[in-house]
């Protein structure tokens, strides 16, 4: 079973209901999101799709079919889950100063903040309205609304949770478990709400579809935490990130939060001296990683993913769905988790 061919074969699909939700309007305000989804370049024109992995609409649709229902259903949710993952991309770029995204120029960084927040909005909106083309498909209104409310509150603790990552930018008292809350809002969320609408859009039973929202919160977990050993030790040829960007970022990563808290004496002061400058440079990154490495940080971050990854896979182990789908969503999640981007 290849992981790498499981969510490619919705993304036609996907991007085919993006493009109809988008809609053909010459308002410049759509060529900003056709432009962040990577659809056209900056003046508009069509340009090869570089898109991003559509992990979690694949996630909604894959859930669906594994619990027995018709995916091509599901299409509605799955492009409003993508949407509002964009819509966060696109504020997240403004409140962390990111001038690149996926190697091209950010949204805000070329037609300004205001219209970048005005951009994401809309999207965020269009991912709203996305949902109401569920009764199309023959969704009952019933679902429908439990699907919107779903989505709804986890747009919510998205907020929360990146309300939190920024709040947490200017102290060194951060512990693990404000950290661990902070990404159950900021990538969990996401996770999970898109498990558990492929799920509800796909069967009737609720003892599977809580299941399968634990899996995507446990597998979102162990994804972030994942990310955070990649922001230091991930390679540039690989992650397209410069080396050790969140150290760069003075991001309160598990990996950091780690190390001042376990660090030694003299070496606990010396980080918490880097991290209190105004910015940290390049000079700094060795120093650094040697107190992580001292401290054994990459192998409790990487513990910590592993506990989480084995927490989805138990979930999944106690769904009656069929073997082959539950190898299908093991595999895609262990390749998730091995990933090196």
């Amino acid at each position: 079973m290849n992981p790498q061919k499981i969510l490619p074969r919705y993304a036609p699909d996907i991007e085919l209901e993006l493009r109809s939700i988008i809609g053909d309007s010459p308002l410049p305000l759509y060529n900003m999101m056709r432009y962040h989804l990577g659809w056209v370049d900056d003046a508009g024109q069509p340009r090869i799709a570089r898109s991003g992995k559509m992990l979690r609409p694949g996630l909604c649709l894959l859930s669906c079919q594994s619990v027995g229902g018709d995916w091509h259903k599901a299409l509605p949710a799955a492009a409003a889950l993508e949407l509002v993952h964009n819509f966060s991309l696109i504020h997240d770029d403004i409140e962390d100063g990111d001038k690149e995204r996926r190697g091209m120029p950010t949204v805000w960084s070329i037609w300004g903040e205001a219209q970048g927040i005005n951009t994401g909005d809309a999207m965020h909106t269009l991912a709203r309205l996305a949902l109401l083309r569920l009764e199309g498909k023959g969704v009952a209104p019933g679902k429908i609304l439990r699907a919107a409310r779903f989505l709804d509150e986890t747009c919510l603790r998205l907020c929360e949770g990146q309300y939190l990552d920024i709040s947490y930018e200017g102290r060194l008292d951060i512990g693990i478990e404000d950290y661990l809350t902070m990404i159950s809002g900021k990538t969990a969320a996401l996770f999970e709400c898109s498990l558990k609408i492929g799920a509800l859009l796909g069967t009737e039973d609720e003892r599977v579809i809580e299941s399968m929202a634990e899996f995507g919160r446990n597998l979102g977990m162990a994804f972030q935490v994942q990310d955070d050993v990649l922001g230091i030790w991930g390679e540039d040829k690989v992650t397209g990130k410069s080396s050790a960007s969140d150290i760069l970022k003075r991001k309160k990563t598990l990996p950091v939060i780690y190390g001042i808290e376990k660090a030694a004496s003299g070496q606990k002061e010396e980080l918490l001296q880097i991290y209190s400058q105004q910015a940290v440079t390049a000079k700094n990154i060795p120093a650094v990683l040697r107190i992580l490495d001292s401290a054994g940080a990459r192998q409790y971050a990487a513990g910590m993913a592993k506990g989480y990854f084995q927490k989805a896979l138990s979930e999944l182990d106690g769904t009656a769905i069929s073997p082959l789908a539950r190898g299908e969503l093991r595999s895609l999640a262990e390749a998730l988790i091995g990933r090196e981007y």
